[in-house]
């Protein structure tokens, strides 16, 4: 086949996060309106390393929607296929943040427009010009979506892409613990590359050692390449039958970890493709992980996803620091 125009086309949702910032003077919580969604996310980094991406999903036609897509257009992401539904609403994700800077989701979501893309609106064309097929499980969670997953992983699958898959577990927005096992294994049986964290580990296997825990999930994995985050512990990377472990970076002023999972899965998915994927040796996983574990760590010293992005050379500047601190 031919040169593909897009390194990644991502399906799946693009939302408004309510980011909690503290009290007004009447002490009324005050939240701010982030652009986000973990598909969006992700591609918002993978464009900042200058490569060409596309989504696919639905946004409603509402004042929440024209700023998702305005902030998607901005960051250079193709929205030919972003349709903004006038029949349904813009899902909003109120973010109460921990004091440890992790985060807690309440979604407004039922029937909303993530959760009404047909597969009839999944634009072929898209995703037979990319590199990259990039989706979770949030687009499972009912009938519509799920079916226009389908028949884009269908797509993937007969043009050859590779196939990324992060679960982005929300258990709050599955009808059952099964329901959301079965998304999972159905991901994970499709998918060349999985992004996974340590509690999404536990959960799908009931094992808290990640080593033990991927075992077990690579019964069902037929792909290339598993990286298991440990947040601010690092990250595992399984790679055919090596392993290599990275410590994470110490970041001492954290105020938002939302979004930073995506920064770090973008960022990987940036510096692989189909004619390497096969290739890669420990000095290329050094480098890799040292890009993703850098733009991850900045993104957590910011508010928001994808309007907190930072550049190739903020992350390089932000390593050489740390390396400096050795």
């Amino acid at each position: 086949m031919g040169k593909r125009y897009f390194h990644v086309v991502a399906l799946g949702e693009c939302l408004i996060d309510l980011t909690s910032y503290g009290n007004s003077e009447m002490n009324n919580p005050l939240f701010e309106a982030n652009p986000g969604g973990a598909p969006c996310n992700c591609l918002a980094m993978v464009n900042k390393f200058k490569k060409k991406t596309a989504f696919i999903g639905k946004v409603g036609k509402d004042f929440f929607g024209e700023l998702l897509k305005k902030s998607l257009i901005e960051k250079g992401i193709n929205t030919e296929n972003l349709i903004l539904d006038g029949d349904t609403n813009t899902t909003l994700a109120f973010v109460k943040k921990n004091e440890n800077g992790d985060r807690d989701f309440i979604f407004y979501r039922t029937n909303c427009a993530d959760t009404c893309l047909r597969k009839d609106e999944v634009n072929e064309i898209l995703i037979k010009n990319s590199e990259i097929f990039h989706f979770g499980t949030l687009s499972l969670t009912d009938e519509l979506c799920a079916e226009a997953t389908s028949f884009a992983l269908k797509s993937a699958e007969k043009n050859n892409l590779l196939i990324s898959f992060d679960p982005n577990l929300r258990l709050n927005l599955w009808a059952s613990e099964e329901a959301a096992r079965e998304a999972f294994f159905y991901g994970l049986k499709k998918c060349d590359l999985l992004k996974i964290s340590d509690n999404e580990i536990e959960f799908y296997t009931g094992e808290a050692d990640i080593i033990k825990g991927v075992s077990l999930l690579k019964k069902d994995f037929k792909g290339k390449l598993i990286i298991a985050t440990l947040g601010k512990d690092g990250c595992i990377v399984f790679y055919k039958d090596e392993i290599f472990k990275y410590k994470g970076f110490k970041v001492e002023n954290i105020v938002d970890t939302t979004g930073a999972g995506d920064t770090f899965w973008g960022s990987v998915l940036a510096n692989v493709n189909s004619k390497n994927m096969d290739s890669l040796s420990k000095d290329d996983f050094d480098e890799i992980i040292a890009l993703a574990q850098g733009a991850a760590a900045i993104v957590t010293t910011r508010y928001g996803a994808i309007n907190s992005m930072p550049d190739i050379e903020e992350i390089k500047a932000f390593i050489e620091k740390e390396k400096e601190q050795i």
